[in-house]
């Protein structure tokens, strides 16, 4: 248990499988990248997320004939809940739907007259689907671009406000709402306003955030400042990037903030400094990938990769297992007791033979 456990107590949503909200477990989400009309290119990319353990998908649905791609993804075996990205046009949400989509992403005030979204609601509410509305920067009403003279947290948190008081108008309430932005500070501020306002279930993310490097730290700040105050049910870290990172980047997130038991190893390493004695740097890199390819990043162990042997196993000494660099060798240790030492070419191979046997 940490400071950070306490939650903000919101509705419970069924997403396929999966629970929002609740005080259910904080989810990982990510979207694909692929063409939406290339079938094959989306089965393989929402296949490789679900393996990643993602925990819902969401996919754009541009037109009608993209919508018959969650027909196919069930039909497939795909067992992650699956998102639909609508915009504007109402009958593709309502194909979505039909096709098997287990959520439906829209802004009811932009799919046009009360009929179309009653429609939209209709068929969601038949069949126990939720629907999530997205508002970002770059699709706020003109009308609040007017009263408050550019993009804002309280623009924001106005916006989703009026998209979810006309589903409530519809007696629908199985809502999820998400704000965001790629300006950090508005996108928490927005939050903690919506926060304020609502206990549906918030979706965190940072849009537009960027290629990995800037994204992950911009996600992290954003993401990780809302999940400390209990704020926040399910995340997307969005890069850039292959969707896969995204779904790491995020269980990083999770981890560091004690929110999450899924089994992962915790890497810890030491920054390196005059007194590094071995090449530290690729050699994290390349335990990083070893461990990847030996399928042993899922054991829940600490295991540590330090610089020296002067002061290696000591700062380390929580550490389950790791390694401390010397002259062309490095000490192998575990729970801050040496076990051997270890030639440095020589030194992967035998810590990760170690961890198979823990």
């Amino acid at each position: 248990m940490n400071d950070f456990t306490a939650r903000r107590q919101t509705r419970a949503l069924r997403v396929g499988a999966r629970t929002i909200g609740g005080g259910a477990p904080i989810s990982i989400q990510s979207m694909t990248n692929a063409d939406p009309h290339d079938t094959e290119a989306v089965v393989r990319q929402v296949e490789a997320l679900q393996a990643a353990g993602c925990d819902i998908v969401r996919l754009a649905v541009p037109d009608l004939a993209s919508a018959d791609i969650f027909h196919t993804l069930k039909a497939r075996g795909i067992r992650v809940p699956l998102v639909a990205d609508i915009h504007f046009n109402y009958k593709i949400a309502l194909r979505a739907i039909e096709a098997g989509a287990d959520k439906i992403r829209i802004n009811p005030g932009n799919i046009g007259s009360r009929e179309k979204t009653e429609a939209v609601v209709k068929a969601c509410r038949e069949r126990g689907l939720p629907i999530r509305i997205g508002v970002n920067t770059g699709s706020l009403e003109p009308s609040l671009l007017s009263k408050y003279g550019r993009p804002t947290a309280h623009a924001l948190a106005e916006s989703a406000m009026h998209h979810v008081q006309i589903l409530e108008d519809l007696d629908f309430h199985d809502i999820a709402l998400s704000v965001k932005a790629s300006d950090v500070g508005m996108m928490i501020r927005a939050n903690r306003l919506l926060a304020e306002q609502t206990d549906y279930p918030i979706h965190l993310g940072v849009t537009e955030a960027g290629a990995r490097y800037t994204a992950a730290i911009k996600s992290a700040v954003g993401i990780g400042t809302l999940l400390a105050e209990g704020i926040g049910d399910t995340v997307r870290v969005s890069l850039t990037e292959d969707p896969v990172r995204e779904v790491a980047a995020a269980e990083a997130i999770l981890r560091t903030l004690g929110l999450t038991d899924r089994p992962h190893m915790n890497i810890v390493s030491c920054p390196t400094c005059g007194r590094t004695r071995i090449d530290l740097i690729p050699l994290v890199e390349a335990f990083e990938k070893r461990a990847a390819a030996e399928g042993v990043l899922q054991k829940p162990i600490k295991v540590a990769l330090m610089g020296c042997a002067v002061n290696g196993p000591g700062e380390a000494r929580e550490a389950d297992i790791g390694i401390a660099g010397g002259d062309g060798e490095g000490l192998l240790f575990k729970k801050g007791e040496i076990l051997r030492k270890v030639p440095e070419e020589q030194l992967i191979d035998a810590l990760i033979d170690e961890i198979k046997r823990m």
